[in-house]
């Protein structure tokens, strides 16, 4: 006999093998029990998710001779004809390949037709959004008026595209994606049947590629059992398969770009699409990730969050969750979603994945204002390194465009000098910008700082010989105020101005005696020179 694939060999026969669907298959036992059935049946839902077996099921249980709390007994000749697919009481139609109104019409003219054994003529119509408009016009009155030995079970994926009218006419039931831990136990249970070892990662991958399918699960863990080389079917040979990506590497991926180090996250993608990884599976995947990381943030520390993953790497992802902020998780999950739509049609996939991974490690790129957050991080990591390491001028240089700085010779001490005059300091004033000029030959950044946002200031009469910088910012302050960089002040103003003076830096905000520049009168009434006032003539 030749090969039954899992999906088929392991179709549930009874309600109570079908997984993931308790809701619905309690209350179509419960009405079997009752003999409370409806006339008009509605199964709506993703692929995968048991809609035609639910339907079978319950064709076959309406008819049984014998059912057991619900359950067809599948012992009784009525359903074992059922089962094989021989029975006159169940038809099978695919309206997709049938959907005009000739085929209605011949439905309409069987239903006047009792079934020759058992209790009810079973209708399973497979796909019915794909009805024409005409063929739903015409299946309406049978199907809110059939005979009371009829029973219609529609199946649809898209019920949006069923009319109003049709929906009111049956009772609907919604079936739900199936979550992977079921689908996990499920896939363990059958492959311990089939005698297969599968290590507990492998099949949590599959599961999660399901995407709450059981019947893409089965499909999937067949090619991989095919693939298998060894006793046990590995977590690794299973991405092999599927052409996708161990959620650790996700780790790195991300912790690459929070750093904005493109070439390292660059790399990371390169090494995966060289060992055979699917491009588009690698962005889905990242995607989903990020949602995951997403609702750990969101529901906060200690609380259980909407994600399906072991306690163990659940805490692994929530470490790395609290390097990012929400802001940004939404900004990544927002590009890689456009980037998405864009591979649909690109040529070049690995190109556009490129682009869009730089895009997330450079939030600047970005014009819109969700990159702000990160754009304003990056800025105060960069201040921040700045304010704890010492000055090298040839960074500040090279992020300036420039060519970096050729340390020059260390300047032996200028020679002593007479302490500084109130006049003295007013040529400090005027020759300021020379001042620091030869200051930012070994403190560029400092100089730099205190050019833009210091201001001098001096009270001969309280500090005759001292000089007061101001500075409008704390963290400007806190850069300059520097031994080195005040020494280096001193000493330009004694190799220029050939005195000696004190250096004090503060912020304005603090509370100080006034410092104030002096006017050209109080200049001159200083060094007693007359002031000549021209009369008008």
């Amino acid at each position: 006999m030749s090969y039954v694939a899992l999906y088929r060999k392991f179709r549930p026969a009874v309600f109570d093998d079908v997984k993931g669907q308790e809701a619905i298959v309690t209350t179509l036992k419960n009405q079997i029990r009752l003999e409370r059935t409806q006339h008009a049946y509605l199964f709506c839902g993703t692929r995968g998710t048991g809609k035609t077996t639910v339907a079978k099921i319950l064709a076959r249980a309406v008819n049984c001779e014998h059912p057991v709390d619900g359950n067809p007994c599948g012992e009784c000749e009525t359903c074992r004809h059922i089962a094989s697919g021989t029975s006159m009481n169940v038809i099978e139609i695919d309206a997709a390949s049938n959907n005009g109104v000739d085929s209605i019409r011949e439905i309409i003219d069987e239903v006047r037709y009792r079934p020759p054994s058992g209790k009810f003529k079973v209708y399973i119509i497979d796909e019915v959004h794909m009805l024409s408009t005409g063929a739903f016009n015409a299946l309406l009155k049978t199907l809110e008026e059939p005979p009371d030995y009829v029973m219609f079970i529609l199946a649809t994926t898209e019920a949006n595209k069923i009319p109003i009218t049709i929906l009111s006419r049956c009772q609907r039931y919604d079936f739900k994606r199936i979550d992977t831990m079921t689908i996990c136990a499920r896939l363990a249970d059958l492959s311990a049947r089939e005698g297969n070892a599968v290590e507990e990662a492998a099949l949590q991958s599959i599961a999660r590629a399901a995407d709450g399918s059981m019947r893409d699960a089965l499909s999937l863990l067949d090619q991989c059992l095919a693939f298998q080389t060894g006793d046990v079917l590995t977590h690794d040979q299973v991405l092999d398969v599927l052409g996708a990506v161990d959620t650790c590497v996700y780790d790195d991926v991300l912790k690459a770009i929070i750093e904005g180090n493109a070439s390292a996250a660059l790399k990371l993608y390169e090494t995966m699409i060289d060992n055979g990884r699917e491009n588009n599976q690698f962005v889905t995947d990242f995607i989903w990730y990020l949602r995951d990381l997403l609702m750990i943030r969101a529901a906060g520390p200690g609380r259980e969050a909407p994600v399906e993953a072991s306690k163990e790497r659940l805490s692994e992802m929530a470490s790395v969750a609290a390097l990012t902020s929400e802001d940004s998780l939404m900004r990544y999950i927002r590009v890689l979603s456009e980037l998405t739509n864009e591979l649909r049609y690109a040529v070049n996939k690995r190109v556009l994945t490129e682009i869009a991974i730089i895009r997330l490690c450079r939030p600047q790129m970005s014009a819109g204002t969700d990159a702000l957050t990160d754009r304003i991080r990056l800025l105060e990591e960069k201040l921040e390194e700045l304010m704890n390491r010492p000055f090298d001028p040839s960074l500040v240089m090279a992020s300036a465009g420039g060519a970096p700085v050729v340390e020059e010779a260390e300047e032996e001490e200028p020679e002593e000098a007479p302490v500084a005059a109130p006049e003295d300091l007013q040529a400090v004033a005027r020759e300021w910008d020379r001042i620091l000029n030869d200051v930012a030959r070994k403190h560029k950044a400092a100089a730099h700082i205190t050019k833009q946002l210091g201001q001098l200031r001096f009270d001969p009469e309280k500090a005759a010989s001292t000089i007061f910088v101001g500075y409008k910012d704390e963290i400007a302050a806190k850069y300059a105020e520097d031994e080195e960089f005040k020494t280096a002040i001193k000493w330009a103003i004694r190799r220029i101005l050939k005195v000696e003076v004190e250096v004090n830096l503060y912020v304005m905000k603090e509370k100080r005696p006034e410092l104030r520049l002096l006017t050209v009168d109080e200049q001159l009434k200083r060094i007693n020179m007359p002031i000549e006032i021209e009369k008008e003539i």
